[in-house]
């Protein structure tokens, strides 16, 4: 009986060994008998994300550090929290940063519809020079490799069809007079708006159409049904355009007809956050931000370690990044004034009543202020009070601060439809600018005074950042 049980538990090591897409072995596991993993003992040193800081872990206290002038249930009470590190935007997204994403979607689904009008392609000398220059890659390579057959007979995974590879070589044309033939011009035309719903002769992308389509984990089901399974995954198809109606739907006795015409898509505001974004695109853009590393790590001929996702700051994550590392800090610049010793604001937001201006010593903002304009706090972030309010992952709750956990806590709200929004805004008076101040959102609506920053963890095997003095 010892030697069958010895048997089978060989074999199950052997097929846990074999385990993981790529890998491969050759004969028994081990060195001379013993277990010794083969993986190099280097220790692992975290990429800093480009625009990013390194956020230390650490503890901090949580709550209102001052007085509450309102007194009401949106104050939290004081409590002690830990945090792990994590690496975090320096400034909130700005418009050219979202607009990135809005024109991958736009030309990823531009390339899918020319690479299903294609059809087997050639015709074209691979410059785009004709509808065929555009199929997929599968259709122009000779040479399938013997798992690309197997997807192309099988008709694909159920989530990616690696035979159905978009060619992002051959250059788009979004140019009437650089259309290459009819059947090009067919399918570009398709994506505008018709003759009928146009203002005068100016050709605009029909964003209705502009959808991206991605899929996450969801752990309450996974905890649910005790495992990872399909029932894990959700899937999702988002609009992504942000609501520049945002700009008159939230002032209805204001002149904001500028902004809505311009703010988004002008290269004026090109460093200006970017607002009118649900929490839900909010989220999509944090999944295109951890795809497009993802992409460019797999198109590496030397092998990289996978990235960690994108992602949106939980409340707390929040809350002790934006007091820079110092405790009871009233703001983010630690001291309990809006002005600094030469009498300059230091934040964007409504400093007197009918006053939006807040500096007439350093340049004045009506509404929001490009970033980084404002000086930023111990661990390197710029707006993390004013300008624009920010969202987080975690539900809003009036008693979340006394029951969530002491150790990276994540609120969760009994109704998910309410999300956390710190931060504080260019409409805003001083108080919402304060560290342990607390507002919501409905998760589905957008704001002319609302966006985002995002994060990412950072492994706590890896060298950590430099801890800030306090």
């Amino acid at each position: 009986m010892k030697r069958i049980f010895l048997l089978l538990l060989s074999a199950s090591v052997a097929s846990v060994s074999c385990s993981g897409g790529g890998a491969s072995s050759v004969g028994k596991p081990g060195t001379k008998g013993e277990l010794i993993p083969r993986e190099k003992t280097k220790s692992f040193v975290a990429e800093r994300p480009y625009g990013m800081v390194a956020i230390p872990g650490g503890s901090f206290i949580a709550g209102m550090a001052d007085e509450s002038f309102t007194n009401n249930g949106e104050t939290a009470p004081l409590k002690t929290v830990t945090v792990a590190p994590f690496f975090m935007d320096e400034a909130e997204t700005t418009n050219a940063e979202y607009r990135v994403f809005i024109n991958y979607v736009r030309d990823s689904i531009a390339r899918t519809m020319l690479a299903e009008a294609a059809g087997e392609g050639g015709d074209g000398r691979g410059r785009g020079q004709s509808i065929g220059d555009y199929a997929y890659l599968a259709k122009k390579e000779e040479n399938l490799t013997p798992y690309q057959e197997y997807l192309e007979g099988a008709g694909g995974r159920e989530d990616y069809d690696d035979t159905k590879r978009l060619d992002w070589k051959i250059p788009l044309h979004w140019s009437t007079s650089k259309y290459p033939d009819v059947e090009y011009a067919e399918v570009l035309e398709s994506m505008y708006l018709p003759a009928s719903s146009r203002v005068g002769s100016e050709r605009l992308i029909d964003v209705s159409k502009l959808k991206y389509n991605y899929k996450w984990g969801d752990m309450d089901a996974a905890i649910a049904d005790n495992e990872r399974g399909v029932n894990f995954l959700r899937s999702e198809s988002i609009a992504i355009y942000p609501d520049t109606t945002v700009w008159v739907n939230d002032f209805h006795f204001t002149y904001n007809e500028p902004l809505f015409e311009q703010y988004f898509w002008h290269k004026a505001y090109k460093d200006y956050p970017v607002v009118g974004v649900t929490w839900d695109q909010a989220r999509a853009y944090c999944n295109f931000r951890s795809k497009l590393k993802s992409d460019y790590n797999e198109s590496l001929k030397r092998k990289k370690q996978r990235p960690l996702v994108f992602r949106l700051p939980n409340e707390m994550e929040w809350e002790y990044a934006a007091r820079g590392g110092k405790q009871n800090a009233t703001y983010p610049w630690g001291g309990p004034y809006l002005m600094d010793d030469r009498g300059c604001y230091l934040a964007n937001f409504k400093p007197k009543r009918g006053s939006y201006m807040e500096d007439e010593k350093k340049g004045t903002y009506t509404y929001t202020a490009p970033v980084k304009k404002f000086k930023k706090n111990s661990f390197g972030l710029f707006d993390m009070a004013g300008n624009v309010s920010e969202w987080t992952v975690s539900g809003y709750d009036n008693s979340s601060y006394t029951f969530s956990s002491t150790l990276n806590p994540s609120t969760k709200s009994k109704t998910d439809t309410k999300k956390s929004v710190r931060g504080g805004s260019w409409k805003d008076v001083g108080y919402m600018l304060m560290t342990g101040a607390r507002d919501w959102e409905y998760k589905d609506s957008a704001r002319s005074y609302i966006g985002f920053r995002t994060v990412q963890d950072i492994p706590e095997a890896a060298v950590k950042a430099k801890r800030v003095n306090r």
